[in-house]
């Protein structure tokens, strides 16, 4: 049988000159949005505590004489997920995405029933913990099992898909905290329907295929080729098993074993993973979390004191930050991953300096009347800038930029400086604003943020509608090594060099 007649019998309806777009695939587009899920999981954790906070206050005397105790409610979470991520980067090269996806599951809908059941705050926190450690697996999972089941003229797009699904469940979050506030055990119900997507997800996934490209290296080559061939043509199809056959080659050409200290030793490794963890990094230092964490705190800190009203604007705030996402759906793959980042950071400093005067010309306490809108139009804009560029783009340019042997690896440990970066800004933001006060608070992330537009300006490379191959050659040129992304695909070099040349 013909690798095309395998294809059209396989359920492929597509034509060889037909045009690839976001819709054009309902197969792939489910995939996506499956695996999305993990991204709900992600953005309705991260939206829910703020609103929840305010009622665990009120219920837990200690919890509301406590700073301290607030942030560590709000980022055990984040050390959860922490772990997760670093633990989900070798689970899923060790047994791939999809059994990833499941364990990731089963540990956030156990915490979530940890949260609704606590009798104190230190049961609160272990709860969170657990459901911190599901949503880091998921973080890495999640982008990576999308990237390697989408065609690469759309694959911005689709796995920028992931991150609305973490915006939307963000909005889903306030929602959520908007209809149980006048119901009994308010923030127990917040945080306990948590588990249902979670449930919801395992129960699809395991319908679903494991990622064609870590079947194709990894373990089984014909089911791989059943998966890929509802993804593409028939010719594409023979395209994509080409690139395949030939990074089979070139990893076991490699040492088959991989470990972390080769993402420090080897050069290419090395100039990708600080490009990926860097814009990691960046994406939280910037201050999104503390945004989304901390916006019906803000609001407050604003003058808008009643809990109702507090929620009910930070509802707005999500409702801008799922449109802005899916915006950069459309831009990612037409503006570029680069250009898209930058434009998004410029408006974030600009943003985050009105929030910063805001707070300065009316200090914490006696905010009102106009300058409280001015910080409220502040939190709007600056995630209007931030949700299309600086949202998806670390996760696109994070599941693109790593060999497919180190894929999970590096996207662990970089999903890891994610959340360690999101851990210090979530644990330091309260007590960093009492000691310097929420304006100073507000410009040292303004020059965080000029900091990370020089850092994309000079490091992040553009990987608009490249082939994973292609985007590995990038390091090589850039070391002066390699010899363009049009190289032939006969002939080619390995693709990893260590500083020895071996």
């Amino acid at each position: 049988m013909t690798i095309e007649s395998f294809a059209e019998s396989s359920g492929y309806l597509g034509g060889s000159n037909r045009k690839i777009t976001y819709f054009s695939n309902s197969y792939v587009l489910g995939l996506t949005v499956v695996a999305g899920i993990g991204g709900l999981l992600f953005g309705y954790d991260t939206g829910v505590i703020s609103g929840a906070l305010l009622y665990i206050r009120d219920e837990f005397e200690e919890v509301n004489r406590s700073s301290f105790l607030q942030e560590t409610i709000v980022s055990m979470a984040l050390v959860g997920a922490m772990i997760g991520a670093a633990v989900g980067g070798w689970i899923n090269d060790a047994f791939g995405r999809k059994k990833a996806t499941l364990s990731a599951d089963v540990v956030f809908a156990l915490g979530s029933v940890v949260m609704a059941a606590a009798p104190n705050p230190y049961i609160l926190i272990v709860g969170r913990l657990l459901v911190g450690l599901g949503v880091g697996v998921a973080s890495v999972t999640a982008p990576v099992y999308i990237a390697e089941a989408s065609p690469s003229e759309i694959r911005g797009g689709l796995v920028s898909t992931n991150v609305l699904m973490i915006t939307g469940g963000q909005f889903l979050s306030y929602l959520v905290n908007l209809a149980f506030t006048e119901v009994p055990g308010t923030w127990r119900w917040m945080l306990g329907v948590s588990g249902l997507p979670a449930i919801i997800q395992f129960f699809l996934m395991l319908f679903l295929p494991e990622s064609p490209r870590w079947l194709y290296l990894k373990k089984d080559k014909s089911e791989a080729i059943v998966v890929l061939s509802k993804i593409y043509d028939p010719y594409r199809l023979e395209e994509e098993i080409d690139q395949l056959a030939t990074a089979l080659v070139e990893e076991q050409q490699r040492k088959t074993h991989v470990s972390y200290s080769d993402v420090f030793r080897v050069k290419e490794l090395r100039l990708a993973f600080l490009a990926g963890a860097g814009l990691q990094a960046f994406q939280q230092f910037t201050g999104i979390n503390t945004v989304m964490y901390y916006s019906p705190t803000i609001v407050q800190m604003a003058g808008f004191n009643s809990n109702q009203l507090a929620l009910l604007l930070s509802l707005i705030v999500a409702f801008m930050n799922a449109l802005g996402t899916i915006l950069g759906i459309y831009l990612i793959d037409h503006v570029g991953r680069r250009k898209l980042a930058l434009s998004s950071l410029s408006g974030v400093t600009i943003s985050l300096i009105v929030l910063a005067v805001a707070f300065i010309l009316e200090p914490y306490g006696s905010m009102n009347g106009l300058y409280g809108w001015i910080a409220v139009i502040g939190l709007a804009l600056y995630i209007a800038f931030f949700a299309p560029g600086m949202g998806p783009v670390p996760w696109t340019i994070n599941s693109e930029i790593y060999p497919e042997a180190y894929r999970g690896l590096c996207g662990g440990m970089s999903a890891t400086v994610n959340w360690i970066s999101n851990l210090i800004v979530a644990q330091s933001f309260l007590s960093v604003a009492e000691a310097v006060g929420t304006g100073p608070t507000f410009l040292i992330l303004a020059a965080v943020a000029v900091a990370a537009f020089a850092f994309v300006a000079i490091l992040v490379p553009e990987t608009k509608g490249l082939t994973f191959e292609e985007v590995e050659n990038i390091w090589k040129e850039r070391l002066g090594e390699g010899r363009g992304i049009d190289v032939p695909e006969t002939g080619r070099e390995p693709l990893l060099r260590t500083e020895n040349g071996h």
